[in-house]
């Protein structure tokens, strides 16, 4: 099972292009940075990297929606699969690559979480999402306050 779900923040905003063809089709890359349990120190005594920067790459409806919300510092959630891959670069080396491809990705912050200076150092700005419909049709009943959760249909 090839099983991948990772939580960071973006370390700059993403990097969308479309590909040609009949159907044109939005890749996003960005990078995470998913910090490491535990913060062992080196002999020097310092702390060293304490965290690891993955590749993700979104495709189509995931990357056309990175594009438009995902933005440096944003705390994201990653669900999806290692892919490895390799290619010769201009110097005739072999580079080898390792993404995450994308299958579910979502925020992992509340809209106001980045307020303040929690930003955890990353530059995030919070910026503008959509709101949730609260139109009639939108698949969910508004539950007035006070009712009690023993009157809903599930605890």
């Amino acid at each position: 099972m090839n099983r991948v779900i990772l939580m960071g923040r973006l370390t700059r905003d993403p990097e969308v292009r479309y590909s040609q063809g009949e159907r044109s089709m939005a890749i996003a890359r960005y990078t995470l940075a998913v910090d490491r349990r535990g913060r062992a120190r080196s002999q020097e005594g310092d702390q060293g990297q304490n965290a690891d920067f993955i590749n993700i790459v979104a495709f189509d409806k995931a990357g056309e929606f990175a594009e438009k919300y995902f933005r440096q510092g944003m705390r994201v959630l990653v669900s999806g699969r290692i892919q490895t891959g390799s290619y010769t670069n201009r110097e005739g080396q072999r580079v080898y690559t390792t993404d995450v491809i994308v299958d579910d990705q979502e925020f992992a912050d509340s809209k106001n979480a980045g307020s303040g200076d929690n930003g955890g150092g990353y530059g995030y700005q919070p910026t503008s999402r959509p709101a949730p419909s609260s139109a009639i049709g939108d698949g969910f009943m508004n539950i007035p306050d006070g009712v009690e959760d023993e009157g809903l249909p599930f605890n």
